[in-house]
């Protein structure tokens, strides 16, 4: 009877131990791939980051150092920035517009893709609608600032941008924000004749959620920053700008910091480590407790 409970007390103990291992593996299974996790999105973001392109922008004494991305790529144009935002990138354009859904200015593939001129448009912009793509991401970047214009107070104070392409500088007045659906192709096909630039002129005056005072005519060179939107099924958020002759100078503004993401990805996986290695502390200190006990 004594070797019959004591086989059982052993049984009991095994499939004590067999249940906290399984259940230690599954934790440290599970963490381990919010981790990865973590990971994998902070790096799609750090490729996304305008920051990283900041040594080939084209500034006003030389254009050195952006004739050098071309050199990496000849399928860099041009360059768009629209102040006091975080879209500041490179611009691309190429014969499929595919391309650069997944691929990063230098050629490289990623996730975050490039800011892209439709493959349509001429890269002189001197078609009367230029369209150009960019991802909508988190944390503001690529044209994940677009979405910011669908608030009155936020599009009513920003106004301007820039347009860099053939070697100068030219400034964008930005005049309207609409949310259209993408199958929209009135608005996202390139108009040559009069008509189509009449008809697009209407579409923006009776699509937009906000516009200013500003009158369009087809003689116009206007600048089309679309991106996607969960307002809407297949929306698309449809920032409008006309291109001018005369820049706009960046307002300079104090940090006084955006209150988000006080932990960063680093961190995250940082506090993972130290909660395995706690997990793995009490697994073991319960199993002596065990031992000495048995």
């Amino acid at each position: 009877m004594d070797k019959l409970k004591k086989m059982i007390k052993n049984f009991i103990q095994i499939t004590d131990h067999l249940v906290d291992l399984i259940a230690l593996i599954l934790i440290l299974s599970m963490m381990s791939l919010s981790g990865y996790m973590l990971w994998d999105s902070n790096q799609i973001y750090e490729k996304a980051d305008a920051k990283i392109y900041e040594p080939y922008m084209p500034t006003r004494n030389h254009s050195k150092s952006f004739k050098e991305l071309q050199q990496i790529n000849n399928d860099v144009i041009g360059w768009l920035k629209v102040n006091n935002t975080h879209i500041n990138y490179p611009l691309v354009q190429c014969e499929n517009d595919d391309k650069y859904m997944n691929t990063d200015v230098e050629g490289n593939y990623s996730l975050s893709g490039s800011i892209f001129l439709h493959a349509e448009n001429n890269p002189h912009f001197t078609d009367f609608n230029n369209i150009i793509y960019g991802h909508h991401m988190e944390k503001h970047m690529m044209f994940g600032d677009i979405g910011e214009f669908t608030n009155q107070n936020f599009f009513n104070k920003h106004h301007y941008g820039n347009l860099y392409y053939d070697g100068i500088n030219h400034g964008i007045e930005f005049i309207a924000i609409m949310q259209l659906d993408a199958y929209n192709e009135r608005a996202f096909n390139v108009c040559i004749s009069e008509e189509a630039k009449q008809e697009y002129i209407k579409l923006i005056d009776s699509n937009s959620l906000y516009k200013r005072n500003v009158q369009i005519s087809p003689n116009d060179h206007l600048v089309i920053l679309t991106t996607c939107t969960s307002d809407m099924t297949n929306g698309r958020n449809v920032l409008v700008g006309k291109i001018t002759n005369k820049t706009y100078p960046e307002k300079i503004k104090k940090n006084k910091g955006i209150g988000i993401d006080i932990l960063n990805n680093n961190t995250y996986l940082e506090l993972i480590l130290i909660l395995i290695a706690l997990i793995i502390a009490v697994f073991v200190k319960k199993r002596k407790n065990n031992g000495k006990e048995g």
